[in-house]
């Protein structure tokens, strides 16, 4: 059986043939369900592995691989695919789906392709974007297409429900079990309804770990603070981690280090953004304009220690960590990964977010096998039950409990390190836009960061892990090196004659402070476009980020000058009784926006996820209509606008 896990879902079909594996030796059927993922933080891999585990506990032999392990050309050769695929940014797929997803688009490929295979999707999205789910549905119509079967309607997790992914997971799986026994008993020859005893699958957990004596881990790892050696520790740890998604990183492209750590808000004011400039330290990196950064933080040294003592882990320990090889049904094998040990406490604070990330689910599940304490193991269970979800939810997700404090909260539970290392959420990198060109500054990358905090709603006080650390970074220390990697992000390299309309409310003006400074510098050499720029923000006084540099550039025939045919326009929603946002401001200058989009000019919006991408382009919608053409028509032209390219949005939450 094969499953394939999107973010959308497909017609249900009531009965329909399916091919028979053959018999091994004792009438053992050697059907096996097979599980497609693609996930690019993590959260479909997460959503893959319940699937396994609860098929596991039907008595149905499972088989795991992510879509870039697995050779497209063998679909036709399976019963059942369960899809499992997230969707990324503006509707992208996942980083490891893409060599398989363009095999699927071949036009070789017949129409009865996959005729006899059955499948079913499951998706995961958030809605507060406009491709909820895009993905997930695209892979599940072209699976039809390709004349593969359904099994059931496809199911779409949505990050904005209130449990998250799994709210949708839930309901999806009780249909996915009953349709499969339905189509063959064979698959649970124990009945649908029979479970396997947790306790029998708790036993072995995906990594084994051994303890190095000191003298003999000193005598192959070094402990040297330079570069090269806060490489070295890097790289070994990262790659011991059993974690395996497209945005999981292990060797880190260059190091950086802090050179300028200025607040760009009013102290006071309720914000806090920053303007940080780094300097390449190791191997300088190439990028462009509309590029991304990504940064690794460090985590708090107390909030480390504090869960070490929690665990009873000896900081002092060498470790190796092994990963189970059950590719081929052998659990008790180990896949090597290094030979040489790495401190404990160094594995710990550079792979397992212990005090930033709340856990998932099955953490609590794993978390009541090992509780002393009856009161606390009976809440544990609750919690991962269907029946505790919404309650784990209120206690968990939304009071943004870390690992950390959920053991805090249940001190009888001792859990073996190896499950702790296979269940903490890994510690992730954070992806900022660049806000500088490398024709203004050489050897330099700088970013514009909102620094995070909140309260829950049981007022406790949250900080954002990256931000807050960056904030707290000194620049004249010369000690702090910053693993940072460099990727392409939703906004291309504009090319100097083509005119542009940016739109960058709040921190969405970094990257076209970039886009600016590269172009004043290409027209000291030759002719350039002209540029128009709507900012927003609350208070002129407050929040107006780099408000000197764009008067700079909008005056004195400066890029963004009228004279140069460009124009900046600032909307500040807070300073009259009446709010004003960018849009407003679009609106009033919709004559130039239209006769640059007849000069071909293209698109660029980047802020907030939330409503300022639709607001924006529903603005548009209304500005092109005042050009002469119907709503409708906006609409169509529009949309021709995006797939043209010429359309490009980078939105966060």
């Amino acid at each position: 059986m094969l499953l394939a896990v999107s973010d959308t879902c497909t017609a249900v079909s009531d009965a329909f043939p399916i091919r028979h594996a053959p018999q091994l030796p004792g009438g053992v059927s050697e059907l096996s369900m097979l599980i497609l993922y693609a996930s690019q933080t993590g959260n479909a891999l997460d959503a893959t592995e319940r699937i396994g585990r609860e098929a596991e506990r039907l008595g149905c032999p499972v088989v795991v691989r992510s879509m870039d392990d697995y050779d497209a050309k063998s679909l036709p050769r399976e019963d059942i695919v369960i899809f499992v695929v997230s969707t990324t940014g503006q509707g992208d797929a996942p980083d490891s789906m893409k060599v398989f997803w363009r095999f699927l688009l071949q036009k070789k490929l017949s129409k009865h392709w996959l005729k006899g295979v059955h499948y079913a999707v499951f998706g995961l999205g958030d809605s507060g974007y406009q491709k909820f789910n895009f993905v997930a549905k695209k892979l599940d119509n072209r699976l039809l297409n390709l004349g593969a079967t359904a099994v059931l309607e496809r199911g779409l997790g949505d990050d904005q429900h209130p449990s998250g992914y799994e709210g949708a997971l839930d309901p999806w799986l009780r249909s996915l079990w009953g349709s499969l026994y339905h189509i063959n008993p064979s698959f649970f020859q124990q009945g649908p309804d029979f479970i396997i005893p947790n306790v029998k699958l708790i036993e072995k957990p995906k990594v084994h770990i051994t303890y190095h004596k000191v003298e003999r881990a000193h005598s192959q790892f070094t402990n040297a603070l330079d570069l090269e050696g806060i490489q070295m520790q890097f790289e070994k740890a990262r790659s011991m981690s059993p974690v395996k998604f497209s945005n999981y990183k292990t060797k880190p492209e260059c190091f950086l280090k802090m050179i300028k750590n200025q607040p760009l808000t009013r102290a006071g004011s309720g914000k806090d953004v920053r303007h940080f400039e780094f300097e390449f330290v190791s191997s300088a990196i190439q990028y462009e304009v509309g590029d991304v950064l990504e940064i690794l933080p460090s985590q708090d040294p107390v909030a480390v220690d504090a869960f070490l003592h929690c665990c009873n882990l000896n900081p002092e320990a060498f470790i190796i960590v092994h990963r189970r090889d059950i590719r081929n049904n052998f659990p008790d094998t180990f896949m090597n990964t290094t030979e040489c040990p790495i401190n404990l406490r160094t594995f710990v604070e550079l792979t397992m977010d212990v005090a930033s990330a709340s856990p998932r689910r099955y953490f609590f599940e794993v978390m009541s096998f090992f509780a002393k304490a009856e009161h606390e193991r009976e809440r544990l269970q609750y919690f991962a039950s269907p029946e505790g979800r919404d309650d784990l939810y209120q206690y968990n997700q939304k009071e943004r409990r870390t690992v950390l404090e959920v053991l805090q909260d249940f001190p009888s539970v001792q859990m073996p390190f190896e499950w702790l290392v296979q269940l903490v959420p890994p510690l992730k990198s954070r992806a900022f836009s660049i806000s500088s060109s490398l024709l203004a500054h050489p050897n330099q990358v700088h970013a514009t960061v909102s620094v995070v905090s909140w309260m829950t709603p049981y007022k406790r006080k949250r900080n954002g892990l990256c931000s807050t650390w960056l904030a707290g970074l000194d620049p004249q220390r010369t000690d702090i090196y910053i693993p940072a990697w460099f990727h392409k992000g939703s906004l291309p390299r504009p090319p100097p004659s083509l005119p542009l309309i940016l739109v960058g409310p709040g921190t969405g003006c970094a990257p076209f402070r970039g886009f600016v400074e590269e172009r004043a510098i290409q027209s000291l050499f030759g002719p350039t476009a002209p540029i128009i720029f709507f900012f927003g923000c609350r208070n002129e006084e407050n929040d107006f980020l780099y408000k000197e540099f764009w008067s700079i550039h909008s005056q004195n025939e400066g890029i963004l000058s009228e004279a140069k045919g460009g124009g900046f326009y600032v909307a500040f929603s807070r300073d009259q009784p009446k709010k004003v946002y960018a849009q407003h401001k679009m609106l009033e200058q919709s004559q130039k926006i239209w006769n640059l989009l007849v000069a071909e000019a293209s698109i660029y919006v980047a802020g907030s996820s939330n409503r300022m991408p639709s607001d924006i382009w529903s603005t548009f919608e209304e500005i092109v209509s005042k050009g002469g053409m119907p709503k409708d028509s906006a609409m169509i032209w529009l949309k021709a606008l995006n797939r043209a390219g010429k359309y490009h949005v980078e939105a966060w939450s």
